[in-house]
């Protein structure tokens, strides 16, 4: 069965996170994705938080799975003469350097272009044009810049980052639907163009609910905001704590045995009060009218979570979680890396699938989580530095043996 991006030919001159986490979801998904890496070094990751010494780090190969790696030095003559044979002969690429950095070395897309006019060119950046054009971004300043860590913690303690990389991963999972928009619009105009997807963006993207909040709470006091019903607001949407986002209240509440992520979140919608209160044996409030309606209750809800929490610590985040599916309440235990690493079901839909590396044998990976039918992901090890170099040279370049020796002994590759 062939994969939805069997044919497309990526050139991956990415490094680090935020692109690499991009273009393996276009290798999991078909694309034969080669990794421009610069001779006797490669991704700086390779090295970085290594657990097993001279051996590829694990930040690099959960990032690099399903690609061929190449390496050229661009700065040499011979090296810029393979790139743009190279560029001639793919689909897309991708880079998130400085801004300017290909331009330097001669590669401006009007020059990459001309070299191929179906080209998809496409870049990742910390942020859009303006005043932080020619900053540096990371994973967490994006989160800064982007909204997230102003609502995001507790309102009386600091900004907080979400574990979760919204502004690496989650940029790059944002630049995989421009490249493929990029792809479809192409079979229909014949012709490549530039696609850009700023770190600032993405991360405000993903926060579009507290820009939608900034709005309400400009009209006057967010009266249901579920997090903090009886405070006073100032000019901008609050830290969020644990609340749901949505209309409805939530909370992380404790179970049994406790331990420091033995807790079940808890959604508290309005059709689930009557029957939530059965289930925990505290009828006496279904009809009681400081607790009967929501309204009643955003007045009451640190006693409504102490209430349903009493009863949470008498069973595991499992258990609970199984009695209150039962009837209807949204609700999910707090899972941590280990228990998700070691959960049957995802290893089962290879969301956790485990890899076997020539050097560091067997690890675990994230797997890819789009799924289709008909394309199905097997996913294979990252490679070696410059492991398809002379592979890649001889099928797409045309070298032969002599050819890729002398581009070796001139340091281009």
């Amino acid at each position: 069965m062939g994969k939805a991006l069997d044919g497309i030919r990526v050139l991956d001159m990415t490094h680090v996170q935020m692109g690499p986490s991009c273009t393996q979801i276009l290798a999991w998904l078909g694309a034969d994705v080669i990794k421009v890496e610069l001779p006797g070094r490669g991704d700086i990751t390779r090295q970085q938080l290594r657990d097993l010494p001279e051996v590829d780090s694990l930040y690099f190969t959960m990032l690099n799975c399903n690609k061929r790696s190449i390496t050229i030095n661009t700065k040499t003559p011979k090296g810029q003469d393979i790139f743009r044979k190279l560029i001639a002969v793919c689909d897309v690429l991708v880079e998130n350097f400085a801004p300017g950095a290909l331009d330097r070395q001669g590669f401006s897309w009007e020059v990459i272009r001309q070299l191929n006019p179906r080209m998809i060119y496409a870049s990742g950046k910390g942020f859009g044009p303006g005043p932080f054009a020619d900053c540096k971004a990371y994973e967490t300043v994006a989160q800064a810049m982007g909204g997230a860590m102003s609502t995001t913690g507790w309102d009386d303690g600091p900004p907080t980052s979400t574990g979760a990389q919204i502004g690496d991963s989650g940029t790059g999972i944002h630049l995989v639907a421009a490249i493929l928009a990029a792809l479809f619009q192409r079979e229909q105009t014949g012709s490549g163009q530039r696609v850009e997807v700023a770190m600032q963006d993405a991360v405000l993207n993903l926060c579009r609910v507290k820009l939608r909040d900034q709005q309400r709470l400009a009209r006057g006091p967010l009266k249901e905001y579920p997090q903090y019903p009886n405070k006073a607001f100032g000019p901008a949407v609050p830290r969020s704590g644990n609340a749901s986002g949505g209309g409805h209240p939530g909370v992380a509440l404790k179970c049994k045995p406790g331990g420091p992520n033995d807790y079940i979140y808890v959604v508290v919608q309005a059709q689930v009060w009557q029957p939530l209160m059965q289930l925990i044996g505290r009828e006496d409030l279904i009809d009681n009218p400081e607790y009967a309606t929501p309204e009643a209750r955003l007045s009451h809800l640190d006693d409504c979570f102490a209430t349903i929490e009493a009863w949470t610590q008498k069973h595991t985040k499992y258990e609970a979680m199984q009695l209150l599916n039962t009837i209807n309440v949204p609700c999910g235990p707090v899972l941590d890396m280990k228990e998700l690493m070691e959960d049957e079901s995802l290893a089962a839909r290879d969301i956790v699938a485990e890899v076997e590396h020539p050097e560091r044998g067997r690890f675990k990976t994230v797997g890819c989580p789009l799924k289709l039918s008909d394309s199905p992901v097997e996913v294979t090890t990252s490679p070696r530095l410059g492991e398809h170099t002379q592979e890649i040279l001889r099928e797409l370049v045309g070298y032969d043996d002599e050819e890729v020796e002398a581009a070796r002994t001139e340091g281009a590759i």
